[in-house]
Protein backbone atom coordinates (compact mmCIF):
# COMPACT_ATOMS: atom_id res chain seq x y z
CA UNK A 1 0.00 0.00 0.00
CA UNK A 2 2.88 2.44 0.72
CA UNK A 3 4.77 1.89 -2.49
CA UNK A 4 1.34 2.50 -4.05
CA UNK A 5 0.54 5.79 -2.55
CA UNK A 6 4.02 6.59 -3.56
CA UNK A 7 3.53 5.82 -7.26
CA UNK A 8 0.46 7.95 -7.23
CA UNK A 9 1.99 10.65 -6.43
CA UNK A 10 5.72 10.44 -7.28
CA UNK A 11 5.42 11.69 -11.17
CA UNK A 12 6.24 14.70 -11.26
CA UNK A 13 9.15 14.62 -9.09
CA UNK A 14 11.09 11.89 -11.01
CA UNK A 15 14.00 14.21 -12.42
CA UNK A 16 14.54 14.88 -8.95
CA UNK A 17 14.27 11.84 -7.87
CA UNK A 18 17.52 11.01 -10.60
CA UNK A 19 19.30 14.01 -8.98
CA UNK A 20 19.21 11.98 -5.98
CA UNK A 21 19.79 8.83 -7.23
CA UNK A 22 23.34 10.23 -9.37
CA UNK A 23 24.21 12.61 -6.01
CA UNK A 24 23.86 9.84 -3.54
CA UNK A 25 26.16 7.65 -5.99
CA UNK A 26 28.80 10.14 -6.04
CA UNK A 27 28.65 10.51 -1.85
CA UNK A 28 28.59 6.85 -1.20
CA UNK A 29 31.85 6.81 -3.77
CA UNK A 30 33.81 9.34 -2.42
CA UNK A 31 33.14 8.00 1.06
CA UNK A 32 34.30 4.23 -0.35
CA UNK A 33 37.14 5.61 -1.69
CA UNK A 34 39.05 8.12 1.44
CA UNK A 35 39.88 4.88 3.38
CA UNK A 36 41.57 4.19 0.40
CA UNK A 37 43.51 6.72 0.15
CA UNK A 38 43.99 6.92 4.04
CA UNK A 39 45.55 3.51 3.84
CA UNK A 40 48.16 4.08 0.60
CA UNK A 41 49.50 7.69 3.00
CA UNK A 42 50.00 5.35 6.10
CA UNK A 43 51.36 2.78 4.21
CA UNK A 44 53.62 4.44 1.62
CA UNK A 45 53.99 7.71 3.20
CA UNK A 46 53.94 8.06 7.24
CA UNK A 47 55.68 4.19 7.03
CA UNK A 48 58.29 5.76 4.41
CA UNK A 49 58.45 9.30 5.64
CA UNK A 50 57.88 10.65 2.57
CA UNK A 51 56.32 13.74 2.64
CA UNK A 52 55.66 14.86 -0.52
CA UNK A 53 53.83 12.17 -0.53
CA UNK A 54 51.37 12.73 2.04
CA UNK A 55 50.80 16.25 0.95
CA UNK A 56 50.11 15.16 -2.75
CA UNK A 57 47.93 12.40 -1.53
CA UNK A 58 46.22 14.01 1.11
CA UNK A 59 45.48 17.01 -1.10
CA UNK A 60 43.29 14.26 -3.36
CA UNK A 61 41.53 13.12 -0.01
CA UNK A 62 41.02 16.62 0.95
CA UNK A 63 38.77 16.74 -2.74
CA UNK A 64 37.16 14.03 -2.47
CA UNK A 65 35.84 15.35 0.51
CA UNK A 66 34.89 18.58 -0.43
CA UNK A 67 32.77 16.52 -3.36
CA UNK A 68 31.37 14.19 -0.67
CA UNK A 69 30.60 17.35 1.26
CA UNK A 70 28.63 19.05 -1.64
CA UNK A 71 26.67 16.22 -3.34
CA UNK A 72 25.83 14.62 0.11
CA UNK A 73 24.14 18.32 1.18
CA UNK A 74 22.62 18.81 -2.61
CA UNK A 75 21.12 15.12 -2.21
CA UNK A 76 19.07 15.65 1.10
CA UNK A 77 18.06 19.07 -0.62
CA UNK A 78 16.74 17.10 -3.94
CA UNK A 79 15.23 14.68 -1.40
CA UNK A 80 13.65 17.09 0.86
CA UNK A 81 11.86 18.97 -2.13
CA UNK A 82 10.43 15.50 -3.24
CA UNK A 83 9.29 14.14 0.41
CA UNK A 84 7.36 17.38 1.41
CA UNK A 85 5.73 17.64 -2.13
CA UNK A 86 4.65 14.24 -2.05
CA UNK A 87 3.33 15.06 1.20
CA UNK A 88 1.75 18.13 0.07
CA UNK A 89 0.53 16.20 -2.77
CA UNK A 90 -1.13 13.26 -0.86
CA UNK A 91 -2.75 15.66 2.03
CA UNK A 92 -4.55 17.50 -1.20
CA UNK A 93 -5.46 14.30 -2.50
CA UNK A 94 -7.33 13.40 1.16
CA UNK A 95 -8.76 16.47 1.59
CA UNK A 96 -9.97 16.33 -2.29
CA UNK A 97 -11.44 12.92 -2.07
CA UNK A 98 -13.20 14.23 2.34
CA UNK A 99 -14.63 17.51 0.22
CA UNK A 100 -16.60 14.83 -2.59
CA UNK A 101 -17.61 12.24 0.79
CA UNK A 102 -21.72 11.93 1.55
CA UNK A 103 -22.71 12.69 5.05
CA UNK A 104 -22.65 8.49 5.07
CA UNK A 105 -18.80 8.71 4.08
CA UNK A 106 -17.99 11.17 6.50
CA UNK A 107 -20.76 9.62 9.31
CA UNK A 108 -17.99 6.15 8.63
CA UNK A 109 -14.91 7.74 9.26
CA UNK A 110 -15.68 9.65 11.37
CA UNK A 111 -13.81 13.59 11.92
CA UNK A 112 -11.01 12.85 14.43
CA UNK A 113 -9.37 10.41 12.28
CA UNK A 114 -10.22 12.10 8.84
CA UNK A 115 -7.83 15.11 10.64
CA UNK A 116 -5.50 12.09 11.44
CA UNK A 117 -5.17 10.79 8.24
CA UNK A 118 -4.62 14.04 6.34
CA UNK A 119 -2.15 15.45 8.91
CA UNK A 120 -0.27 12.58 11.03
CA UNK A 121 -0.30 9.69 8.79
CA UNK A 122 0.99 12.19 5.75
CA UNK A 123 3.64 12.72 7.43
CA UNK A 124 4.75 9.67 8.02
CA UNK A 125 4.46 8.60 5.08
CA UNK A 126 6.77 12.17 4.07
CA UNK A 127 9.12 10.77 6.74
CA UNK A 128 9.95 7.62 5.51
CA UNK A 129 10.18 8.87 1.52
CA UNK A 130 12.77 11.38 2.76
CA UNK A 131 14.78 9.01 4.61
CA UNK A 132 14.38 6.39 1.91
CA UNK A 133 15.71 9.28 -0.88
CA UNK A 134 18.54 9.88 1.70
CA UNK A 135 19.48 5.82 2.17
CA UNK A 136 18.19 3.89 -0.75
CA UNK A 137 21.41 4.50 -2.59
CA UNK A 138 23.90 5.02 0.18
CA UNK A 139 22.62 1.58 2.26
CA UNK A 140 23.02 -1.11 -0.49
CA UNK A 141 26.29 0.60 -2.20
CA UNK A 142 27.83 0.93 0.55
CA UNK A 143 27.18 -2.29 1.97
CA UNK A 144 28.00 -3.91 -0.74
CA UNK A 145 30.92 -1.57 -1.49
CA UNK A 146 32.54 -1.65 1.66
CA UNK A 147 32.53 -5.61 1.44
CA UNK A 148 34.16 -5.56 -1.58
CA UNK A 149 36.60 -2.71 -0.77
CA UNK A 150 37.51 -4.67 2.81
CA UNK A 151 38.06 -7.41 1.44
CA UNK A 152 40.15 -6.52 -0.95
CA UNK A 153 42.27 -4.82 2.06
CA UNK A 154 42.53 -7.67 3.90
CA UNK A 155 40.82 -11.08 2.85
CA UNK A 156 41.86 -12.89 5.88
CA UNK A 157 39.40 -10.90 8.06
CA UNK A 158 36.54 -11.24 5.92
CA UNK A 159 35.05 -13.33 8.27
CA UNK A 160 33.92 -10.50 10.90
CA UNK A 161 32.26 -9.02 8.06
CA UNK A 162 29.63 -12.18 7.51
CA UNK A 163 29.53 -12.78 11.09
CA UNK A 164 28.71 -9.09 12.76
CA UNK A 165 26.36 -8.18 9.59
CA UNK A 166 24.15 -10.92 10.00
CA UNK A 167 23.68 -10.31 13.62
CA UNK A 168 22.87 -6.79 13.53
CA UNK A 169 19.92 -7.80 11.06
CA UNK A 170 18.29 -9.98 13.42
CA UNK A 171 18.52 -8.07 15.82
CA UNK A 172 16.64 -5.49 13.96
CA UNK A 173 13.83 -7.63 12.57
CA UNK A 174 13.02 -8.75 15.62
CA UNK A 175 12.77 -5.44 16.45
CA UNK A 176 10.67 -4.55 13.92
CA UNK A 177 8.19 -7.33 13.85
CA UNK A 178 7.43 -6.03 17.67
CA UNK A 179 6.83 -2.58 16.60
CA UNK A 180 4.32 -3.55 13.57
CA UNK A 181 1.52 -3.80 15.82
CA UNK A 182 2.38 -0.88 18.40
CA UNK A 183 2.39 1.45 15.52
CA UNK A 184 -0.98 0.54 14.38
CA UNK A 185 -2.28 1.26 17.71
CA UNK A 186 -0.14 4.18 18.12
CA UNK A 187 -1.95 5.69 15.20
CA UNK A 188 -5.74 4.43 16.97
CA UNK A 189 -4.77 5.92 20.17
CA UNK A 190 -3.77 9.57 18.16
CA UNK A 191 -7.42 9.06 16.40
CA UNK A 192 -8.68 8.84 20.17
CA UNK A 193 -7.11 11.25 21.38
CA UNK A 194 -7.86 13.70 18.81
CA UNK A 195 -11.50 12.89 18.92
CA UNK A 196 -12.14 13.81 22.54
CA UNK A 197 -10.26 16.76 22.21
CA UNK A 198 -12.42 17.86 19.63
CA UNK A 199 -15.26 17.29 21.29
CA UNK A 200 -14.32 18.94 24.34
CA UNK A 201 -13.47 22.04 22.53
CA UNK A 202 -16.49 22.37 20.64
CA UNK A 203 -18.96 21.39 23.70
CA UNK A 204 -16.95 23.78 25.73
CA UNK A 205 -20.44 25.53 26.78
CA UNK A 206 -21.97 22.95 27.55
CA UNK A 207 -19.30 21.50 29.58
CA UNK A 208 -19.28 24.02 31.93
CA UNK A 209 -23.20 24.66 31.88
CA UNK A 210 -23.32 21.26 33.75
CA UNK A 211 -19.85 21.58 35.48
CA UNK A 212 -18.55 18.37 33.81
CA UNK A 213 -15.12 19.23 33.72
CA UNK A 214 -13.86 16.50 35.80
CA UNK A 215 -15.41 14.49 33.97
CA UNK A 216 -14.05 15.17 30.76
CA UNK A 217 -10.71 15.60 32.07
CA UNK A 218 -10.74 12.23 33.15
CA UNK A 219 -11.60 11.07 29.82
CA UNK A 220 -8.97 13.03 28.66
CA UNK A 221 -6.90 11.14 30.99
CA UNK A 222 -8.01 7.66 29.99
CA UNK A 223 -6.93 8.54 26.33
CA UNK A 224 -3.96 10.37 27.05
CA UNK A 225 -2.89 7.51 29.46
CA UNK A 226 -3.35 4.92 26.55
CA UNK A 227 -1.38 7.15 23.88
CA UNK A 228 1.75 7.70 26.59
CA UNK A 229 1.75 3.96 27.52
CA UNK A 230 1.70 2.73 23.68
CA UNK A 231 4.65 5.60 22.99
CA UNK A 232 6.29 4.27 26.38
CA UNK A 233 6.26 0.68 24.85
CA UNK A 234 7.54 1.80 21.31
CA UNK A 235 10.26 4.14 22.90
CA UNK A 236 11.52 1.21 25.00
CA UNK A 237 12.36 -0.96 21.95
CA UNK A 238 13.66 2.32 20.43
CA UNK A 239 16.30 2.50 23.15
CA UNK A 240 17.10 -1.36 22.87
CA UNK A 241 18.12 -0.63 19.50
CA UNK A 242 21.18 2.11 19.98
CA UNK A 243 22.86 -0.13 22.67
CA UNK A 244 22.69 -3.28 20.49
CA UNK A 245 24.22 -1.61 17.41
CA UNK A 246 26.95 0.45 19.49
CA UNK A 247 27.86 -3.21 21.05
CA UNK A 248 28.22 -4.51 18.02
CA UNK A 249 30.34 -2.21 16.86
CA UNK A 250 32.58 -2.21 19.26
CA UNK A 251 32.93 -6.01 19.03
CA UNK A 252 33.73 -5.54 15.60
CA UNK A 253 36.36 -2.46 16.61
CA UNK A 254 37.69 -5.26 18.96
CA UNK A 255 38.09 -8.04 16.73
CA UNK A 256 39.64 -6.34 13.75
CA UNK A 257 42.66 -4.80 16.30
CA UNK A 258 42.72 -8.33 17.80
CA UNK A 259 42.71 -10.00 15.04
CA UNK A 260 43.76 -7.86 12.86
CA UNK A 261 47.12 -6.95 15.13
CA UNK A 262 48.11 -10.68 14.89
CA UNK A 263 48.00 -10.10 11.29
CA UNK A 264 49.82 -7.04 11.26
CA UNK A 265 52.26 -8.62 13.59
CA UNK A 266 52.91 -11.80 11.41
CA UNK A 267 53.72 -9.50 8.48
CA UNK A 268 50.17 -10.71 6.40
CA UNK A 269 48.82 -6.89 6.15
CA UNK A 270 50.18 -3.90 6.20
CA UNK A 271 49.05 -1.58 9.51
CA UNK A 272 47.34 1.11 6.44
CA UNK A 273 45.29 -1.98 4.96
CA UNK A 274 44.15 -3.00 8.75
CA UNK A 275 43.47 0.20 9.36
CA UNK A 276 40.96 0.63 6.05
CA UNK A 277 39.97 -2.30 6.99
CA UNK A 278 38.50 -1.25 10.24
CA UNK A 279 36.84 1.73 8.87
CA UNK A 280 35.15 -0.34 5.74
CA UNK A 281 33.76 -2.82 8.69
CA UNK A 282 32.58 0.23 10.30
CA UNK A 283 30.83 1.89 7.33
CA UNK A 284 29.58 -1.04 6.10
CA UNK A 285 27.65 -1.29 9.70
CA UNK A 286 26.93 1.83 9.72
CA UNK A 287 25.12 1.68 6.48
CA UNK A 288 23.21 -1.15 8.42
CA UNK A 289 22.13 1.34 10.96
CA UNK A 290 21.06 3.48 8.77
CA UNK A 291 18.72 1.23 6.79
CA UNK A 292 17.96 -0.29 10.27
CA UNK A 293 16.39 3.10 10.89
CA UNK A 294 14.54 4.20 7.48
CA UNK A 295 13.34 0.34 8.20
CA UNK A 296 11.99 0.96 11.71
CA UNK A 297 9.75 4.16 10.20
CA UNK A 298 8.76 2.21 7.34
CA UNK A 299 6.46 -0.09 9.47
CA UNK A 300 4.69 2.99 10.97
CA UNK A 301 4.45 4.35 7.34
CA UNK A 302 2.65 1.31 6.22
CA UNK A 303 -0.04 2.01 8.57
CA UNK A 304 -0.14 5.04 7.77
CA UNK A 305 -0.43 4.57 3.91
CA UNK A 306 -2.65 1.92 4.67
CA UNK A 307 -5.36 4.28 6.59
CA UNK A 308 -4.89 6.85 3.58
CA UNK A 309 -5.41 4.45 1.11
CA UNK A 310 -8.49 3.34 3.06
CA UNK A 311 -9.85 7.04 2.56
CA UNK A 312 -8.49 7.60 -1.40
CA UNK A 313 -9.58 3.92 -2.20
CA UNK A 314 -13.90 5.12 -1.22
CA UNK A 315 -15.90 5.90 -3.51
CA UNK A 316 -18.23 8.39 -2.82
CA UNK A 317 -21.55 7.73 -3.10
CA UNK A 318 -22.68 11.15 -4.31
CA UNK A 319 -21.23 10.60 -7.78
CA UNK A 320 -21.29 13.22 -10.42
CA UNK A 321 -23.38 12.23 -13.58
CA UNK A 322 -21.07 11.04 -16.59
CA UNK A 323 -23.75 12.65 -18.86
CA UNK A 324 -25.34 15.99 -16.66
CA UNK A 325 -27.87 17.27 -17.95
CA UNK A 326 -28.75 21.57 -17.52
CA UNK A 327 -31.54 22.79 -16.09
CA UNK A 328 -34.29 24.38 -17.98
CA UNK A 329 -34.66 28.28 -18.17
CA UNK A 330 -37.98 28.53 -15.98
CA UNK A 331 -37.64 31.95 -14.56
CA UNK A 332 -36.58 32.93 -10.84
CA UNK A 333 -38.24 29.54 -9.45
CA UNK A 334 -38.28 25.23 -10.01
CA UNK A 335 -40.63 22.98 -9.44
CA UNK A 336 -39.57 20.01 -7.00
CA UNK A 337 -41.35 16.99 -7.32
CA UNK A 338 -40.88 13.67 -5.01
CA UNK A 339 -42.06 10.60 -6.77
CA UNK A 340 -42.63 7.81 -4.94
CA UNK A 341 -39.25 8.64 -3.00
CA UNK A 342 -37.41 6.11 -0.07
CA UNK A 343 -34.51 6.29 2.22
CA UNK A 344 -32.97 4.10 4.47
CA UNK A 345 -29.56 4.67 6.26
CA UNK A 346 -27.09 1.99 6.01
CA UNK A 347 -27.84 -0.79 7.92
CA UNK A 348 -31.29 0.30 9.31
CA UNK A 349 -33.92 -1.73 10.18
CA UNK A 350 -36.71 0.07 8.61
CA UNK A 351 -36.27 3.67 6.13
CA UNK A 352 -36.63 6.54 7.59
CA UNK A 353 -38.99 7.94 4.48
CA UNK A 354 -41.38 5.58 2.51
CA UNK A 355 -43.73 6.71 -0.40
CA UNK A 356 -42.99 10.35 -0.50
CA UNK A 357 -44.82 12.37 -3.39
CA UNK A 358 -45.51 15.79 -3.75
CA UNK A 359 -45.11 18.67 -6.01
CA UNK A 360 -43.66 22.08 -4.62
CA UNK A 361 -44.80 24.62 -7.22
CA UNK A 362 -42.28 27.24 -8.25
CA UNK A 363 -42.65 30.41 -6.87
CA UNK A 364 -45.05 28.80 -3.86
CA UNK A 365 -44.00 27.59 -0.06
CA UNK A 366 -44.17 24.40 1.16
CA UNK A 367 -43.66 23.63 4.71
CA UNK A 368 -43.37 20.25 6.48
CA UNK A 369 -43.99 19.70 10.16
CA UNK A 370 -44.26 17.09 12.24
CA UNK A 371 -42.79 15.24 15.49
CA UNK A 372 -39.41 14.90 16.46
CA UNK A 373 -37.83 12.14 13.74
CA UNK A 374 -40.57 12.23 11.80
CA UNK A 375 -37.98 12.45 8.84
CA UNK A 376 -38.53 16.28 8.16
CA UNK A 377 -34.83 17.17 7.48
CA UNK A 378 -34.14 13.67 5.66
CA UNK A 379 -36.46 15.15 2.96
CA UNK A 380 -35.22 17.98 2.45
CA UNK A 381 -31.59 17.06 2.77
CA UNK A 382 -32.55 14.86 -0.30
CA UNK A 383 -32.86 17.74 -2.37
CA UNK A 384 -29.31 18.97 -2.61
CA UNK A 385 -28.12 15.66 -2.48
CA UNK A 386 -26.93 15.59 0.72
CA UNK A 387 -28.44 11.94 0.67
CA UNK A 388 -29.64 10.38 -2.20
CA UNK A 389 -32.83 8.41 -1.82
CA UNK A 390 -32.89 4.71 -1.51
CA UNK A 391 -36.01 4.77 -4.09
CA UNK A 392 -38.31 6.74 -6.10
CA UNK A 393 -36.90 10.23 -7.98
CA UNK A 394 -36.22 13.83 -7.33
CA UNK A 395 -36.53 15.79 -9.79
CA UNK A 396 -36.39 19.76 -10.10
CA UNK A 397 -38.16 21.16 -13.20
CA UNK A 398 -38.24 17.93 -14.46
CA UNK A 399 -34.81 17.19 -14.41
CA UNK A 400 -33.38 14.59 -11.98
CA UNK A 401 -30.83 15.60 -9.40
CA UNK A 402 -29.02 12.67 -10.12
CA UNK A 403 -28.26 13.82 -13.61
CA UNK A 404 -27.32 17.77 -11.96
CA UNK A 405 -24.09 18.60 -11.72
CA UNK A 406 -23.03 19.88 -8.06
CA UNK A 407 -22.17 23.26 -9.68
CA UNK A 408 -25.86 23.61 -10.90
CA UNK A 409 -27.87 21.72 -7.91
CA UNK A 410 -26.03 24.85 -5.78
CA UNK A 411 -26.93 27.27 -7.99
CA UNK A 412 -30.72 25.94 -7.85
CA UNK A 413 -30.91 24.82 -4.27
CA UNK A 414 -30.09 27.43 -1.56
CA UNK A 415 -29.86 25.24 2.06
CA UNK A 416 -30.40 26.85 5.31
CA UNK A 417 -28.92 24.12 7.65
CA UNK A 418 -30.79 23.12 11.35
CA UNK A 419 -27.21 23.51 12.35
CA UNK A 420 -26.34 26.93 11.79
CA UNK A 421 -22.58 27.48 11.08
CA UNK A 422 -20.46 29.90 9.72
CA UNK A 423 -16.66 30.57 8.76
CA UNK A 424 -13.61 32.09 10.30
CA UNK A 425 -13.35 35.52 8.63
CA UNK A 426 -15.61 38.51 8.18
CA UNK A 427 -18.86 38.56 8.01
CA UNK A 428 -18.62 39.79 4.45
CA UNK A 429 -16.49 36.36 3.21
CA UNK A 430 -19.27 34.75 4.91
CA UNK A 431 -22.31 36.37 3.32
CA UNK A 432 -20.34 35.88 -0.11
CA UNK A 433 -19.91 32.05 0.41
CA UNK A 434 -22.25 31.38 -2.24
CA UNK A 435 -21.57 34.70 -4.55
CA UNK A 436 -17.99 35.83 -4.46
CA UNK A 437 -19.17 38.63 -6.45
CA UNK A 438 -21.92 39.87 -4.86
CA UNK A 439 -21.27 43.81 -4.06
CA UNK A 440 -22.32 45.66 -0.79
CA UNK A 441 -25.62 46.48 -1.82
CA UNK A 442 -26.55 43.00 -2.49
CA UNK A 443 -25.18 41.74 1.31
CA UNK A 444 -26.96 44.82 3.21
CA UNK A 445 -30.75 43.50 1.24
CA UNK A 446 -30.12 40.26 2.55
CA UNK A 447 -29.19 41.34 6.53
CA UNK A 448 -31.93 43.57 6.14
CA UNK A 449 -34.32 40.67 5.20
CA UNK A 450 -32.79 38.45 7.90
CA UNK A 451 -33.51 41.44 10.73
CA UNK A 452 -29.82 41.19 10.69
CA UNK A 453 -28.81 44.99 9.99
CA UNK A 454 -28.95 46.37 12.76
CA UNK A 455 -26.68 43.98 14.92
CA UNK A 456 -24.35 43.84 11.78
CA UNK A 457 -24.17 47.79 11.77
CA UNK A 458 -23.28 47.91 15.00
CA UNK A 459 -20.60 44.99 15.51
CA UNK A 460 -17.16 46.02 16.57
CA UNK A 461 -14.19 43.75 17.27
CA UNK A 462 -10.54 43.94 16.87
CA UNK A 463 -9.18 46.99 19.05
CA UNK A 464 -6.74 49.77 17.95
CA UNK A 465 -5.51 50.47 14.58
CA UNK A 466 -7.09 46.95 14.07
CA UNK A 467 -10.33 47.58 15.04
CA UNK A 468 -13.05 46.37 12.22
CA UNK A 469 -17.11 47.31 12.05
CA UNK A 470 -19.96 46.48 10.33
CA UNK A 471 -19.20 43.89 7.46
CA UNK A 472 -15.73 43.85 7.79
CA UNK A 473 -15.98 42.83 11.45
CA UNK A 474 -14.63 39.40 12.16
CA UNK A 475 -16.43 35.73 12.63
CA UNK A 476 -14.86 32.89 15.08
CA UNK A 477 -14.67 29.49 13.68
CA UNK A 478 -18.35 27.92 13.44
CA UNK A 479 -19.69 31.16 14.97
CA UNK A 480 -19.04 30.93 18.28
CA UNK A 481 -18.85 34.47 19.09
CA UNK A 482 -22.10 35.83 18.08
CA UNK A 483 -25.10 34.61 19.41
CA UNK A 484 -27.52 31.87 18.64
CA UNK A 485 -29.89 33.79 16.95
CA UNK A 486 -27.94 36.11 14.92
CA UNK A 487 -25.68 33.05 13.77
CA UNK A 488 -28.78 31.56 12.52
CA UNK A 489 -30.13 35.37 10.69
CA UNK A 490 -26.58 35.42 9.19
CA UNK A 491 -27.24 31.75 7.98
CA UNK A 492 -30.77 33.07 6.52
CA UNK A 493 -28.30 36.42 4.74
CA UNK A 494 -25.78 34.11 3.18
CA UNK A 495 -28.39 31.77 1.36
CA UNK A 496 -30.27 35.01 0.33
CA UNK A 497 -27.21 36.34 -1.38
CA UNK A 498 -27.11 33.15 -3.35
CA UNK A 499 -30.25 34.04 -4.81
CA UNK A 500 -31.05 30.91 -6.36
CA UNK A 501 -34.60 29.13 -7.70
CA UNK A 502 -35.23 27.13 -4.58
CA UNK A 503 -35.00 27.86 -0.89
CA UNK A 504 -34.66 25.16 1.51
CA UNK A 505 -35.10 26.20 5.54
CA UNK A 506 -34.20 23.27 7.46
CA UNK A 507 -35.96 24.33 10.74
CA UNK A 508 -33.94 28.02 10.28
CA UNK A 509 -36.24 30.14 13.18
CA UNK A 510 -36.21 28.00 15.99
CA UNK A 511 -33.70 30.25 17.69
CA UNK A 512 -35.65 33.84 16.63
CA UNK A 513 -38.28 34.81 19.41
CA UNK A 514 -42.00 35.04 17.96
CA UNK A 515 -41.41 38.97 16.91
CA UNK A 516 -38.42 38.55 15.02
CA UNK A 517 -39.56 35.39 13.29
CA UNK A 518 -42.78 36.92 11.91
CA UNK A 519 -40.35 39.69 10.54
CA UNK A 520 -38.00 37.41 8.74
CA UNK A 521 -40.81 35.72 7.39
CA UNK A 522 -42.61 38.50 6.02
CA UNK A 523 -39.17 40.05 4.70
CA UNK A 524 -38.71 36.64 3.15
CA UNK A 525 -42.31 36.40 1.05
CA UNK A 526 -41.06 39.57 -0.63
CA UNK A 527 -37.43 39.15 -1.13
CA UNK A 528 -37.99 35.42 -2.37
CA UNK A 529 -41.07 36.49 -4.68
CA UNK A 530 -41.34 33.62 -7.64
CA UNK A 531 -39.19 31.49 -6.18
CA UNK A 532 -39.57 28.16 -4.19
CA UNK A 533 -39.73 28.08 -0.67
CA UNK A 534 -39.23 24.48 1.64
CA UNK A 535 -39.72 25.07 5.34
CA UNK A 536 -39.04 22.86 7.67
CA UNK A 537 -40.85 24.14 11.15
CA UNK A 538 -41.55 23.79 14.77
CA UNK A 539 -43.75 26.34 15.15
CA UNK A 540 -46.96 25.94 13.60
CA UNK A 541 -47.18 30.18 13.64
CA UNK A 542 -44.05 30.20 11.16
CA UNK A 543 -46.04 28.13 8.40
CA UNK A 544 -49.94 29.02 8.72
CA UNK A 545 -49.42 31.37 5.59
CA UNK A 546 -47.75 28.71 3.18
CA UNK A 547 -49.67 27.33 0.60
CA UNK A 548 -49.22 23.93 1.06
CA UNK A 549 -48.22 22.35 4.67
CA UNK A 550 -47.16 18.27 4.69
CA UNK A 551 -48.07 16.75 7.55
CA UNK A 552 -44.70 13.76 8.59
CA UNK A 553 -45.15 10.92 10.58
CA UNK A 554 -42.94 8.10 10.73
CA UNK A 555 -41.37 9.11 7.27
CA UNK A 556 -45.24 9.29 5.62
CA UNK A 557 -47.43 11.87 4.72
CA UNK A 558 -50.42 11.56 6.27
CA UNK A 559 -52.06 14.62 5.63
CA UNK A 560 -51.39 17.65 3.30
CA UNK A 561 -53.11 21.27 2.48
CA UNK A 562 -53.36 24.75 3.84
CA UNK A 563 -53.47 25.94 7.38
CA UNK A 564 -57.17 25.94 7.02
CA UNK A 565 -57.94 23.06 5.68
CA UNK A 566 -55.85 20.84 7.74
CA UNK A 567 -57.31 22.31 10.64
CA UNK A 568 -60.25 20.65 9.64
CA UNK A 569 -59.26 17.31 8.25
CA UNK A 570 -55.99 16.08 9.91
CA UNK A 571 -56.03 15.45 13.41
CA UNK A 572 -52.22 14.97 13.64
CA UNK A 573 -52.09 18.37 12.63
CA UNK A 574 -55.00 19.88 14.97
CA UNK A 575 -53.41 17.90 18.03
CA UNK A 576 -49.65 19.56 16.64
CA UNK A 577 -51.47 23.33 16.62
CA UNK A 578 -53.37 22.22 20.11
CA UNK A 579 -49.83 21.57 21.71
CA UNK A 580 -48.61 24.96 20.64
CA UNK A 581 -51.17 27.65 20.54
CA UNK A 582 -54.49 28.30 21.69
CA UNK A 583 -57.70 28.85 19.20
CA UNK A 584 -58.38 32.00 20.21
CA UNK A 585 -54.49 32.93 19.72
CA UNK A 586 -54.93 31.33 16.28
CA UNK A 587 -57.73 33.10 15.35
Amino acid sequence: MLWTLIKRHIRPYLPSVAAVVVLQLATVLATLYLPSLNADIIDNGVATGDTDYIWRVGGIMLVVAMVQLVTAVASVWFGARVSMGIGRDVRRSVYTRVDRFSTEELGRFGAPTLITRATNDVQQVQMVVLMALNFMVMVPIMSIGGIVMAIQEDPGLSWLVWVSVPVLLVIVLLLIRRLMPLFQQMQDRIDAINGVMREQIMGIRVVRAFVREEHETARFTDANALLTRTSVNIGRLFVLMGPAITIILHLATAAVLWFGGHRVDAGLVEVGSLTAFMQYLLQILMAVMMGTFMFMMFPRAVISARRIGEVLDTVPTLAEPAQPTPLPATGPGSTVEFRDVTFAYPGADAPVLDGITFTAEAGKTTALIGSTGSGKSTLVSLIPRLHDATGGEILIDGVPVTSLTRATLSEAVGLVPQKPYLFSGTIAENLRFGDPTADDARLWAALDTAQATEFVAERTTGSGDAVKTGLASGVSQGGTNVSGGQRQRLCIARTLVAQPRVYVFDDSFSALDVTTDAKVRAGLAEYTRGATSLIVAQRVSTITSADQILVLDEGRIVARGTHDELLETSEEYRAIVDSQITEEELA
